[in-house]
C-alpha cells in the first residue's frame, strides 16, 4: 500500500532559519518540494568532490580488503588525489607492460642474443637478417645462403641469414624486424614493471584497509552539506526576505515526529492532505511477503500517489509464473535449500533477495509437482514404483497448456477489478462503469460455461442475456461519462473493438508460461539421456563423467531457464497485468531531507 502523505508549509523568521533547517535535517522526515525553475548555485565544486570520493570508495571496496584500524589524521582529499595518481601510474605501467610483453613474445623464439655483436657485424659489411618460413622453403634457402637455424616449431622455422652488402635476399620467407632491446633487457624490464605494480597494489590495499571509513564519512558529510544547501535555496523568501517559507511532504507514519518538533519549537505551519492534482511522493508499506517483490515493481515504475500499489496484487502471480516457467520440482528444492543455507552467512542486505529466491523455489516445486517433472525426469512416464500412486494427479502437457490460459484469464479479470477500484478511488463511481461492464461480460461468460457443464442450459441463456445487457449498456454509455450521447456511443463502440482484440491478445501471451516450462523440462530430459549414454560407455570412467556432465548440464539449464523464468513473468506483469489494471505509474519516491550519519570511528 501507499502511505498517506501530508503537505506541510513551514514559516520561519529569517534569523532562526539556519538553525531550524539543521534541526529539520536531523529530524529527517520532510520530503522537500523542489521548484524545478530554481537554479541551484555554488554546488558544482562539492558535487565534483563527492563524485571523486564515491568513485574512489567504489574502487577500494572492490578490492575486498578487510578493514583495519582507521588512521583518522589523514586528509580525505589528499588521500583521494594520491590514490588517483597511483591508479594513473598503474594504467601507464600496464600499457608499457603490454607493449613489452609483445616484444618479449617476438624475441622469445630467437633466444637471448647480443645486439652489440649484430651491430659490429653490420659495421663490417655483414647483414644479419631474421626470417620465418616453413620447413620446405627453408631447405631450399639454406642451399643458396649462409643460414643459421634458431628454432623449429612444428612446420615453422626461425632462422637468420648472414649476407655481405645491403641487397635483400629474394626468398620465400617473412623477414622479422626485432625490437631494439635484447631478450634479457626486456625480461628485466618486465620484472621491474611487475614489481612496480605490486607496490602500487600494496599501497592501495593499505588505503582500503585504513581509510575507507574516513572517505565514507567525508562523502556523507559532503552529501549532507549539499542537501542542506539545496533545501536552503529551495526556500521561498517573503516580506522583504524576513520570512522563509519551506514546503514538503511527511508520511502518516512519521507525522507525529514533526508535529512534536513543530509544537516544541513554536514554528508557524499549515498542514493538509494532498489534492487530486498534486503529485505527492510515494512511500510503499507492504507486508513481509509483498515487500520482497518491491524491487521487481521498481524495475518498471513506482505507482502514482493517487492510485493503488499493485505490489501486493502481482506478487502471488509473479511467484506462480516463475514456478510455471521453470517447472521442475527438483530445481525448486535446490532453490529453497541453497538460498536457505547461504542466508545463514549472507550480509543482511542480501537476505531479502535470498528469501525471494526461496519463494520462487516453493512455486517451482509446486508447479514441477503438478507437471510431474523433477531434475529432468518425466515422472508421468517413469517406472518408479512409489510414484505410481501420484500419477493420476499430474497434468499432461495439454493440461498445463489449459492451466496457463486459466491462470492468464484469472489475472486479466483480477486486473480489471483493480482497474475499477482505482477508477472509483481516483475519479468516482460513474467513471468505473465502463470497466464494470466488461467485468459483467467476462464473469457472465464464465458463469455461462459453468452452467452448461452442470447441465443447466435452461438457466444459462437467461443469465448470459442479463449480464450481457447490463455490461453492454455500461460499455456503450459510460466509456466517456463527460461526453455527449453521440460521443459516448462512439467511444463505447471503439472501446469494444480495442478491448476485445486486446484481451484475446493478452490471453494468448500467457501461453509462453506453458512453452517455457515445457522447454526447460525437455532440455533437462535431454541432459539425462546424454548422461545415461555416457554412463554406459565405460565401466570405469563412465560414472565419473556421468556425474560431472549431469552437474554441469543441469546447472546450465537452471541458469538459462531461471533467466527466462524471471524475464517473461516480468513482461506479463508490466504489460498485460498493468495494462488491464489501468496502471499509470510515474510516482516519485519519498526522499526525506535528512542528515547522513557517519560511521563510528575507532
Amino acid at each position: 500500500m501507499i502511505v498517506p502523505m501530508f503537505k506541510y508549509s513551514l514559516l520561519v523568521f529569517h534569523q532562526d532559519f539556519p538553525l531550524f533547517l539543521k534541526d529539520l535535517q536531523e529530524l529527517g522526515v520532510l520530503h522537500i518540494i523542489k521548484n524545478e525553475n530554481v537554479k541551484l548555485e555554488g554546488l558544482s565544486e562539492k558535487l565534483e568532490q563527492c563524485k571523486k570520493l564515491d568513485q574512489t570508495i567504489n574502487i577500494l571496496e572492490k578490492r575486498e580488503i578487510e578493514e583495519g584500524e582507521l588512521i583518522i589524521s589523514g586528509d580525505p582529499n589528499k588521500i583521494v588525489d594520491d590514490i588517483n595518481e597511483k591508479l594513473d601510474l598503474y594504467d601507464l605501467i600496464i600499457q608499457e607492460l603490454t607493449e613489452q610483453t609483445k616484444e618479449y613474445k617476438q624475441l622469445e623464439p630467437w633466444g637471448n642474443f647480443s645486439k652489440e655483436v649484430i651491430q659490429e657485424l653490420r659495421s663490417k659489411g655483414l647483414q644479419v637478417r631474421f626470417y620465418i618460413s616453413n620447413k620446405k622453403n627453408y631447405d631450399q634457402i639454406k642451399e643458396n645462403y649462409l643460414t643459421e637455424l634458431i628454432r623449429e616449431e612444428k612446420n615453422q622455422v626461425y632462422f637468420i641469414i648472414l649476407q655481405p652488402g645491403y641487397l635483400r635476399p629474394n626468398i620465400e620467407a617473412s623477414e622479422i624486424k626485432l625490437p631494439d632491446h635484447s631478450l634479457e633487457e626486456i625480461t628485466r624490464s618486465i620484472d621491474n614493471q611487475k614489481t612496480k605494480i605490486e607496490n602500487i597494489n600494496r599501497q592501495i590495499d593499505e588505503y582500503a584497509s585504513s581509510s575507507l571509513r574516513l572517505l565514507r564519512n567525508e562523502s556523507r558529510k559532503i552529501k549532507s552539506d549539499i542537501s542542506f544547501e539545496e533545501a536552503s535555496q529551495q526556500t521561498r523568501k517573503e516580506l522583504d526576505e524576513k520570512v522563509m517559507i519551506l514546503e514538503g511532504w511527511v508520511p502518516r507514519n512519521k507525522k507525529e515526529q514533526i508535529d512534536q518538533y513543530l509544537e516544541e519549537s513554536s514554528v508557524l505551519h499549515i498542514e493538509r492532505k494532498p489534492t487530486p492534482k498534486e503529485h505527492a511522493p510515494v512511500l510503499l508499506q507492504n507486508n513481509k511477503f509483498s515487500k520482497l517483490f518491491e524491487p521487481i515493481g521498481d524495475l518498471f515504475s513506482l505507482p502514482s500517489y493517487s492510485e493503488l500499489d499493485l505490489t501486493i496484487f502481482f506478487a502471488p502471480f509473479f511467484m506462480l509464473f516463475f514456478g510455471f516457467c521453470l517447472g521442475d520440482a527438483g530445481y525448486g528444492l535446490l532453490f529453497v535449500i541453497g538460498a536457505g543455507l547461504y542466508k545463514m552467512k549472507a550480509p543482511q542486505l542480501f537476505k531479502p533477495y535470498l528469501s525471494l529466491i526461496q519463494w520462487f523455489g516453493v512455486a517451482t516445486f509446486i508447479m514441477g509437482s503438478i507437471s510431474g517433472t523433477a531434475f529432468g525426469v518425466n515422472l508421468i512416464e517413469s517406472e518408479i514404483s512409489w510414484v505410481d500412486g501420484m500419477k493420476k494427479y499430474f497434468l499432461a502437457p495439454t493440461g498445463m497448456f489449459n492451466l496457463a490460459l486459466i491462470v492468464g484469464g484469472a489475472q486479466i479479470i483480477f486486473g480489471q477489478c483493480i482497474k475499477a477500484a482505482n477508477q472509483i478511488r481516483q475519479h468516482g463511481f460513474k467513471y468505473a462503469l465502463n470497466t464494470l461492464g466488461w467485468l459483467f461480460i467476462m464473469i457472465g461468460g464464465l458463469i455461462y460455461m459453468g452452467l452448461i457443464n452442470l447441465s443447466m442450459a435452461s438457466y444459462s441463456k437467461t443469465v448470459i442475456y442479463v449480464l450481457l445487457g447490463i455490461g453492454g449498456f455500461f460499455i456503450i454509455f459510460f466509456s466517456d461519462p463527460d461526453a455527449g450521447i453521440g460521443g459516448r456511443i462512439g467511444q463505447g463502440i471503439w472501446s469494444i473493438y480495442t478491448t476485445v482484440t486486446g484481451v484475446f491478445g493478452d490471453l494468448l501471451s500467457y501461453i509462453r508460461l506453458f512453452a517455457l516450462g515445457l522447454s526447460s523440462a525437455i532440455l533437462g530430459f535431454v541432459i539425462n539421456e546424454i548422461g545415461m549414454e555416457i554412463l554406459s560407455a565405460s565401466k570405469i570412467l563412465g560414472p565419473i563423467f556421468f556425474v560431472v556432465f549431469l552437474l554441469v548440464g543441469h546447472t546450465l539449464n537452471i541458469l538459462i531457464a531461471s533467466l527466462g523464468s524471471f524475464i517473461h513473468p516480468a513482461r506479463l506483469t508490466f504489460v498485460e497485468f498493468y495494462k488491464n489494471a489501468g496502471f499509470t505509474g510515474g510516482g516519485k519516491a519519498y526522499k526525506p531531507f535528512e542528515t547522513i550519519h557517519h560511521e563510528k570511528i575507532i
